[in-house]
C-alpha cells in the first residue's frame, strides 16, 4: 500500500528509471549509426561527418555534432562509471579509491563534452582555458576551505586512512563510512543516521576496523561462592562458549578478579571480534555464562531488600523516673557554674 508521503518517491523514481532506459535506447541507436553508418549514409554524407565525433574533414551540421559529442562522451563516461560498480561488488578494501575515480570521470566527461561542443562552434578554446586558468587562479585564493577538502580526501584516500565500509569514530560518532567524495565524506550508525563532514574537519578519526575488536563481559558471583570452584567450572566449559558463538574470532579467555564490589565478585572475561559484531558478541556473551553459572548452580548477586520487624521495648517504672528526674536536676545544676568561657576553651 502506498501512502500520501510514499507516492511522489515512487512516481519519482519512476520517472528517472524511465528517463535513463529512454538516454540508453538512445545511446545504443547512437552507436549503431555511429559504427555503421559508413555503410548506411556513405563516408562522404554530411549527416555521417556531423554524427562521427573524430571526422574533421569537410562541411558538419553543428548541432547535430554537439549532440553526438554529447552521447558520445557522456555515454563512455557512464559505461566507465558502470564498470567501476561492477567492479566494487567483488572487492573489500580499495572501494574508496574506485568511487574517488567514478566521481573524477563523471566531472571529467562532462568538461571534456562542453570544450568539444565549443570547439564545435568554432569557439578558440585555447585562449579560453588560459583564461579559465587565470579565473581558476582568483577563484581558488578565495575557495582554499574547498580546495583543502579536495587535499585532505586525496590523502585520506592515498595514505589509507580509512575505506568505504569501515567502522570509524570521529568527533565521537561512532559509523560505518558510506561515500568518501572529492569534497565530503559521508558516514552512517546504527541507527541509521547520517553524518556528512568535510574532508578537511576529519583530523582526529579512530579506524575500529583495520584490526579486531576486544569485547569485555563482566559477571558478579556472590561473596560466599568460591571463586576456585567458579574458576574450575569456567576452565571446563569456556571453549564450548567460544564455539557456540560463532563471531568471536578469538577467545573468550578469562582475565581474573577485576573488582570486589559492594554486593558481589566481578569476573572479568574478554574476546576478539570484528567491529561490526561487537554488539552481538557482547550479548551473546552475557547469555552464555549466565546459562552456565545456573547449570552449575553459580548465584549472580541482585538487589534485595531486607525487612526488619519493630522491637517492642519495656516501659519505665516509678523508680526509673524517679532516678531519670534527679539526674536531671543534677547534670542542670553543674551546667549552670560552667561560663561561657569555659564552653569557648
Amino acid at each position: 500500500m502506498i501512502t500520501f508521503k510514499e507516492k511522489p518517491e515512487k512516481v519519482q523514481k519512476t520517472v528517472t528509471a524511465v528517463i535513463t532506459v529512454l538516454l540508453l535506447c538512445l545511446a545504443a541507436v547512437y552507436f549503431i549509426l555511429l559504427i555503421g553508418g559508413r555503410w548506411i549514409f556513405g563516408e562522404n554524407s554530411v549527416f555521417y561527418r556531423s554524427l562521427n565525433p573524430f571526422s574533421g574533414a569537410g562541411d558538419y551540421v553543428k548541432w547535430i555534432r554537439i549532440i553526438s559529442y554529447g552521447f558520445f562522451f557522456i555515454t563512455i563516461g557512464y559505461l566507465i562509471r558502470l564498470f567501476i560498480s561492477w567492479v566494487l561488488t567483488f572487492i573489500k578494501k580499495g572501494k574508496a579509491i574506485f568511487n574517488l575515480l567514478s566521481s573524477f570521470i563523471k566531472y571529467l566527461s562532462v568538461l571534456i563534452f562542453i570544450f568539444a561542443s565549443l570547439r564545435a562552434l568554432n569557439v578558440d578554446t585555447g585562449t579560453l582555458l588560459a583564461g579559465i586558468g587565470i579565473l581558476s587562479l582568483i577563484v581558488g585564493l578565495g575557495a582554499q576551505p574547498l580546495i583543502e577538502d579536495i587535499i585532505s580526501g586525496l590523502f585520506i584516500v592515498f595514505e589509507n586512512v580509512f575505506d568505504v565500509g569501515d567502522i570509524i569514530i570521529v568527533d565521537g560518532f561512532r559509523g560505518t563510512v558510506r561515500e568518501i567524495g572529492i569534497r565530503t565524506t559521508r558516514f552512517e550508525d546504527t541507527s541509521g543516521n547520517f553524518k556528512i563532514m568535510n574532508n578537511s574537519d576529519l583530523r582526529t578519526v579512530i579506524n575500529l576496523t583495520d584490526h579486531l575488536t576486544l569485547v569485555p563481559c563482566v559477571v558478579q558471583i556472590e561473596y560466599g561462592e568460591s571463586i576456585e570452584r567458579v574458576e574450575a567450572v569456567v576452565k571446563d566449559h569456556i571453549e564450548e562458549i567460544g564455539a557456540a558463538i560463532p563471531d568471536i574470532v578469538e577467545g573468550p579467555f578469562y582475565k581474573g578478579v577485576s573488582e570486589l564490589g559492594a554486593s558481589g565478585v566481578s569476573l572479568k572475561f574478554v574476546a576478539r571480534c570484528e567491529e561490526a559484531n561487537r554488539f552481538q558478541v557482547e550479548r551473546d556473551m552475557n547469555r552464555e555464562f549466565k546459562l552456565l553459572f545456573d547449570a552449575h548452580g553459580i548465584n549472580i548477586p541482585f538487589t534485595q531488600v531486607v525487612v526488619h520487624q519493630p522491637t517492642a521495648f519495656n516501659a519505665p517504672n516509678e523508680k526509673d523516673k524517679a532516678k531519670s528526674k534527679e539526674f536531671l536536676d543534677s547534670q542542670r545544676d553543674n551546667t549552670a557554674e560552667a561560663s561561657d568561657n569555659d564552653y569557648r576553651a
